[in-house]
């Protein structure tokens, strides 16, 4: 089975069904599978190749719905990119996955040009068929999602036709046996279809043939009034994303009632936002993990979440905490197939079969999971990850700079935010606010430090390495550390 499977069956069972709501546009099953056809075809009489890649820069749309389903019929394989990066940021994906064609919104259309690969902004029209398109297996490569890692570098995990389906079944075998087949899942998407968190919920959407609402871009009042307007029964969002819609919702009250569960995503949720959503919203906030590489591992009950908790490991799944570490590594059949075009980064976390997730668990009597921490050093903003190496390398251009050091402390909304040590080279000058606008003009704006600090010397260890734990240690130590720091 392939992924145009899910939608040709839909198509079988009730054609004239809605498959995709976005504002005021609409597109049946039928559509989006006849469009998706037309598109494939067209890819293939241009050129391409079964295992071509085939890039998409594009806000949630249903344009990204037709180029992501064409490319999975054609036997190609889809690379979306995170639109918060920068042009030299996408470049690099670009080149990394040798792109054969982009998909570019007019808005970001410069930013793809600027990489040189062909880009197109709409979608072209249909091209005549004189075969049936490319067979493929459930093996066979799908998608090329990125995620940075402690290297520095983006690392595109490679996803197969079998991995996401068996993505899609997971993020949905237990609502219904939650809420029963008469509550629909009908899912607002407002996580961005770049990211695995928006494709999570359209795969359980297109699995089950219920109609997905996709949000263009995250507004908190939009995200209500989409809620209120489709009688959604379900959503995925970040901590940080809640905070403003519960804050939206308390200022003006919109009816969900609908609405039966918030997947939680990205980020560790506090107890007291689960207390706070339970409270305005009237649903709970179920926590889980999954990540780029592995989907989704492990989750809670929808009926009786364990608050603070990650849950307990889904069906299909298997899960070991290594002794001593306390780091969680697993085997799934929806794991990734390691990194594209990069074997020593696979080498090093997949090990037999397992997959070294960087995350330290515990977990309690009941088996229920609880997240303990990162042994990996990267930082989680709003659900983002971000490589400390990367910002550093990019404070490092900095003609001032000789040493930086880039860490995440926790913060109430964000979950982490990005915080920079530097020392500064003999007689050069430099201030907070030049070094942080050297870095937006290198970095996405997420990445970017929201403070910078400055020390005479960085501390290093034996190898010469920065220390970016004792950093840490200093910034949380009190403010006699943290004024040192600032040198004030």
């Amino acid at each position: 089975m392939d992924l145009g499977a899910l939608i040709r069956s839909r198509v079988s069972q009730n054609p004239h069904a809605t498959a995709l709501f976005c504002g005021d546009r609409v597109m049946s099953f039928d559509d989006l599978n006849r469009s998706t056809d037309d598109l494939a075809a067209w890819l293939l009489a241009e050129g391409l190749k079964p295992g071509d890649r085939v890039g998409i820069l594009w806000p949630n749309a249903i344009e990204v719905v037709q180029i992501y389903f064409a490319a999975f019929k054609a036997g190609l394989i889809a690379v979306p990119i995170n639109l918060r990066l920068k042009p030299s940021e996408i470049a690099w994906i670009v080149e990394d996955s040798a792109v054969s064609i982009c998909f570019a919104h007019p808005a970001l259309a410069d930013a793809a040009r600027q990489t040189g690969v062909r880009t197109l902004t709409d979608l072209p029209a249909s091209a005549d068929r004189t075969g049936p398109l490319t067979a493929h297996t459930d093996e066979t490569p799908a998608l090329i999602l990125y995620t940075s890692g402690s290297t520095g570098r983006p690392k595109g995990a490679v996803h197969t036709h079998r991995s996401l389906l068996v993505t899609g079944e997971m993020c949905t075998q237990d609502f219904e046996d939650t809420f029963g087949e008469a509550c629909k899942p009908r899912g607002l998407l407002m996580t961005p279809l770049m990211h695995a968190s928006g494709l999570y919920v359209l795969l359980g959407s297109m699995r089950l043939g219920e109609p997905c609402v996709l949000l263009p871009a995250f507004d908190p009042a939009a995200a209500l009034d989409a809620l209120q307007r489709f009688r959604c029964t379900l959503t995925l969002a970040l901590p940080a994303m809640m905070q403003f819609i519960l804050a939206e919702q308390v200022r003006q009250p919109r009816d969900l009632s609908a609405l039966r569960v918030i997947f939680a995503g990205g980020d560790s949720v506090p107890v007291a936002l689960h207390d706070a959503v339970r409270r305005v919203m009237g649903v709970s906030m179920v926590e889980g993990l999954a990540q780029t590489e592995t989907g989704p591992t492990i989750r809670n009950p929808l009926n009786n979440p364990k608050a603070g908790s990650l849950g307990f490991v889904h069906r299909g799944v298997e899960v070991r905490i290594v002794d001593g570490t306390g780091e969680l590594l697993v085997r799934s059949p929806a794991l990734s197939i390691g990194y594209w075009n990069n074997p020593e980064a696979t080498n090093e976390v997949w090990r037999d079969g397992w997959f070294s997730t960087g995350d330290l668990v515990s977990r309690d009597d009941d088996s229920c999971f609880w997240f303990r921490g990162r042994l990996k050093e990267i930082i989680i903003r709003g659900g983002s990850n971000i490589s400390p190496q990367e910002v550093e390398d990019a404070l490092y251009a900095h003609p001032a700079v000789l040493e930086a050091g880039v860490v995440g402390l926790p913060h109430e909304i964000w979950g982490e935010t990005v915080v920079a040590v530097v020392a500064l080279r003999q007689g050069a000058s430099g201030n907070e606010a030049d070094i942080l606008a050297h870095a937006r003009r290198a970095l996405a704006d997420y990445k970017v430090p929201e403070r910078v600090h400055f020390l005479p010397v960085l501390p290093k260890g034996p190898t010469g390495k920065v220390l970016r734990r004792a950093l840490k240690d200093a910034l949380t130590d009190g403010m006699v550390t943290k004024r040192s720091l600032s040198g004030s």
